[in-house]
């Protein structure tokens, strides 16, 4: 089945779509609220479903090119001591690589599509399409207007800074738990390193040009590689934000609508892999309406395909989410994390 179709967002999901559709023949049409890709962003982690994902849109070796490899990782106590190792793939290792530059690259890809940036959708009744993809991120106006203001994005409980810092190269991924607190860095591309910082608060508690501060009172006495990333991380450069995740809905689909990525299932950032679903339904979506006859049997298929893999996802992330926030009984919680590492990461 092909058609007209109009994506909503031309964020990862979207552009991931618009690539996947546009390959298998669809008429694409991009509709961004935004008015151009976004020029900063922190490092996300590509693993190999993702990688494989983007294989499929023919983008997998630019990332691969682009992003700097995750070779090990591991998860620390405050004083450097070590819970437990991370395993990666040898063979495909997770890539690392900014958002702006894997907006990039999909935008790229996504050729043959007409985007359109400052163009936001104000209702679903305006719109002539065969299949409309609803990729407006965990805010989504789209899915409420859809299911309703009780599938409306909920708060963690966990509020989250994020960065780069130049001249601090690294190709490991280490995540230090401390008492209801974390902070990790990772590789990114062009020698630079990612770090980010979590712990649960209020929502909407921010420190405008403190936040430095407060992350080094935080975080101040914690070993390597925290330190130094403290001592060079600047006011300018610090993003802040609280964690907001898409409460389970009861279909992906309603009527010719379909929503993937942050849209469908926001989740939190402790697997690291709302980015990579969102590139793995894009392309579960074309095969699906490619190997079926109709556009509804498609969507029915997509449903039943990615609903279950991604809400089990979001429980898993919210259960690690919650487990770092443990501030009491720490010895029990890291035993939880080594044990729950034992069958190595989702890939």
């Amino acid at each position: 089945m092909r058609g007209h179709a109009v994506i909503i967002g031309g964020g990862i999901g979207g552009l991931a779509a618009a690539t996947a559709l546009g390959n298998d023949g669809w008429r694409v049409t991009v509709r961004e609220r935004d008015a151009a890709l976004p020029a900063a962003g922190t490092a996300l982690g590509m693993w190999p479903a993702a990688l494989r994902a983007l294989d499929a849109m023919k983008a997998g070796q630019a990332v691969r090119e682009t992003g700097a490899p995750q070779r090990s990782g591991e998860v620390r106590r405050p004083d450097g001591s070590r819970i437990v190792t991370i395993r990666t793939p040898a063979d495909d290792p997770v890539h690392l690589i900014s958002r702006p530059a894997l907006l990039t690259i999909l935008h790229r890809a996504a050729v043959d599509a007409d985007i359109r940036f400052a163009d936001p959708v104000d209702g679903l009744g305006s719109l002539d399409a065969d299949l409309i993809v609803v990729a407006d991120g965990v805010f989504s106006r789209t899915r409420e207007h859809l299911f309703g203001p009780a599938y409306r994005a909920r708060y963690s409980g966990t509020t989250a800074w994020r960065g780069t810092v130049d001249g601090l190269s690294t190709d490991m991924f280490v995540e230090m738990w401390g008492r209801g607190a974390k902070f990790g860095v990772t590789p990114q591309e062009g020698g630079r390193t990612n770090w980010f910082a979590a712990a649960g608060a209020p929502p909407g508690s921010f420190h405008p040009g403190e936040e430095a501060g407060v992350l080094r009172r935080m975080f101040g006495d914690w070993a390597d590689p925290v330190a130094p990333v403290l001592e060079a991380v600047t006011e300018a450069g610090i993003l802040h934000h609280d964690v907001y995740v898409t409460p389970p809905l009861p279909s992906y689909v309603s009527g010719n609508a379909v929503l993937i990525g942050d849209a469908a299932h926001a989740m939190t950032p402790d697997l690291g892999r709302g980015a990579c679903e969102a590139l793995v339904d894009a392309v579960t979506l074309a095969r699906c309406l490619r190997e079926t006859s109709t556009t509804a049997d498609g969507l029915r298929s997509y449903d039943r395909r990615r609903r279950p893999v991604t809400r089990r996802l979001a429980r898993m992330a919210g259960a690690a989410g919650r487990l770092s926030r443990v501030r009491h009984a720490l010895p029990v919680r890291d035993g939880l994390l080594w044990a729950s590492m034992l069958a190595g990461p989702p890939e």
